[in-house]
């Protein structure tokens, strides 16, 4: 699914990113998100902490 239509970021692009441990300020440098019209803020910082969320769960049920 496209986050940012502005600079065409999808929450693949973000998940990549945040696997390899980006936070939201690295991934508005990298990728652009949330420097154009700014709706796409939101919805990154909540798919980083869902990925986090996710990552924690996986690592618990190890």
């Amino acid at each position: 699914m496209y986050v940012c239509v502005c600079k065409g970021v999808t929450d693949r692009d973000i998940e990549n990113l945040a696997i390899e441990g980006a936070d939201y300020a690295e991934i508005r440098r990298e990728l652009g998100v949330a420097t154009d019209c700014g709706s796409c803020g939101q919805t990154c910082k909540q798919l980083l902490k869902d990925y986090e969320w996710a990552a924690t769960a996986e690592f618990t049920a190890a």
